[in-house]
């Protein structure tokens, strides 16, 4: 936890103090080991940044005084369009795109999905929202990302997919293309990943036809929480 992520009902009413409890004062007693006095990064959901210096701190309680004087860093240019994975991993990738500042992620349906993901618990609203939290706190940013959630690959894909994308650059990550992913793009993208094993041919069709370049990652098959990261990264 590289910075303290705050929130409204935080703070203690009519002052600049705030009042925590539960995972971030455990996590401030055991691994920062933090004491009276020591000064925190803090952030505000969705604002500004700056520092958090205790005032009180025991088992029960932390308290800080709060200045925030820092705008967060700029978000990643990038929609990321991800076919549904296995709920470990869509854990793991929320987590890793939140970090690297991705502010849109839209969670799809494909052929290769299983049914049973989209019952999973990893997509209640305060998993998805657990996982965001943990990765601006790794990366010392505030915004949440805005997620997705789209169970039925054609309508979407046809009817709503259009107007995300214009103004970027849709590409979409498919093994055996012939073109490899560009670099350095210096502009807004909108980057499709697919399940384990790909997406269908029909599948790519209708996103070609929807405008998205099939790009390459290399001679590697990748795994969906390594693919992410790499084509961020070579984007960006």
């Amino acid at each position: 936890m590289n910075l303290v992520l705050l929130f409204e009902d935080d703070f203690i009413a009519g002052t600049s103090r705030v009042c925590l409890k539960g995972r971030r004062l455990r996590h401030v007693l055991t691994v920062h080991r933090a004491v009276a006095g020591d000064s925190l990064c803090v952030g505000l959901a969705g604002g500004a940044i700056g520092t958090g210096v205790i005032t009180r701190l025991d088992s029960t309680v932390l308290e800080m005084e709060i200045l925030l004087d820092r705008t967060p860093p700029p978000p990643l240019p990038a929609t990321l369009l991800l076919a549904l994975p296995r709920p470990k991993v869509v854990k793991r990738v929320l987590l890793i795109a939140a970090t690297l500042g991705v502010k849109r992620i839209i969670l799809l349906n494909a052929f290769r999905v299983e049914k049973s993901f989209w019952q999973s618990p990893a997509l209640e609203q305060e998993s998805i929202a657990g996982q965001l939290i943990i990765g601006l706190e790794q990366s010392r940013d505030t915004l949440l990302p805005e997620i997705l959630l789209r169970p039925r690959f054609k309508p979407f894909v046809e009817d709503e997919l259009p107007a995300l994308i214009r103004g970027t650059l849709p590409l979409v990550a498919h093994p055996g293309s012939p073109r490899p992913c560009p670099r350095s793009v210096n502009r807004p993208v909108t980057v499709a990943v697919g399940p384990e094993g790909g997406f269908i041919p029909y599948e790519m069709e209708m996103l070609a036809a929807c405008g998205f370049t099939a790009v390459n990652l290399g001679e590697r098959i990748l795994r969906v929480e390594t693919a992410v990261p790499f084509l961020l990264a070579k984007l960006f």
